[in-house]
């Protein structure tokens, strides 16, 4: 058996936690990595940035803990649902870019990752992460859809 882990990328999201137990039903026990991607600097800290007399690194440091938190919760339903799980965290301008760069560091046997679904015009024309994540992924990337009641 492949004993490289599977990066499952956790958002909160309910599309996030469907994504955990589908990955749970397949590669349980295998162990996992719990990644949460959060924002270099959101719009609110770009627009204080040049006026604050905050550190710089302090909207790193907020934004990493912020993912933390949430990747922390993501690991801990991955490990109810049966994975060896460790949470991750990577701060990234494009949330598929930080995905991939977390598992070419690991060298994740397969990405797995929730959608939110299509549900406009504007989402088939501009896709999603889930979209961009398979579309530049060199390994294995299995989206997992929306509940069908969603």
């Amino acid at each position: 058996m492949d004993s490289r882990p599977v990066l499952i990328c956790y958002d909160g999201s309910t599309h996030s936690e469907r994504a955990i137990g589908e990955a749970a039903a397949l590669f349980a026990p295998r162990h996992a990595v719990v990644l949460t991607v959060g924002p270099i600097m959101t719009f609110a800290e770009s627009l204080t940035a040049t006026s604050s007399v905050v550190p710089g690194n302090a909207y790193d440091d907020l934004n990493k803990a912020d993912a933390m938190q949430s990747a922390e919760l993501g690991a801990e339903h991955a490990r109810r649902a049966g994975l060896t799980a460790e949470a991750r965290v990577e701060l990234s301008a494009d949330t598929w870019y930080g995905i991939l760069t977390v598992a070419d560091d690991i060298d994740a046997a397969a990405i797995v990752i929730g959608s939110h679904g299509v549900k406009s015009l504007r989402d088939r024309a501009r896709g999603g992460v889930s979209r961009d994540v398979a579309t530049h992924a060199r390994r294995p990337v299995l989206i997992v859809p929306p509940a069908a009641d969603s």
